[in-house]
């Protein structure tokens, strides 16, 4: 997966690392869980919400809307938590916009 802290623009369609393997519990938290190193990353339902929607297709406008349909309340500086989470995931190699095939 493509990374190295670049920050994601209005247009960047960021796919999830297919490496990685989310595992839902039943409070719709979950823990995102990397085979390789072993390492694992809490989330809470809203970071599961914005994970579902790195398959390349949602822009950075699709997913705050995303976000914004699935929770009430959402805060007014939604934009800047979801950039800043996708810069998160993008900077840990969790999510990028390319597949390099090996």
């Amino acid at each position: 997966m493509e990374s190295g802290g670049r920050k994601m623009s209005a247009e960047k369609k960021l796919i999830a690392n297919p490496m990685l393997v989310l595992r839902e519990e039943f409070d719709d938290w979950a823990v995102l869980f990397d085979p390789d190193t072993g390492d694992g990353y809490g989330m809470n339902p809203v970071s599961v919400c914005i994970w579902k929607c790195l398959d390349g297709n949602h822009s950075f406008a699709d997913i705050v809307s995303k976000v914004k349909q699935e929770f009430e309340n959402t805060p007014e500086k939604i934009e800047q938590d979801v950039r800043e989470f996708l810069d998160e995931l993008e900077n840990k190699g969790y999510a990028g916009t390319e597949i390099k095939k090996i």
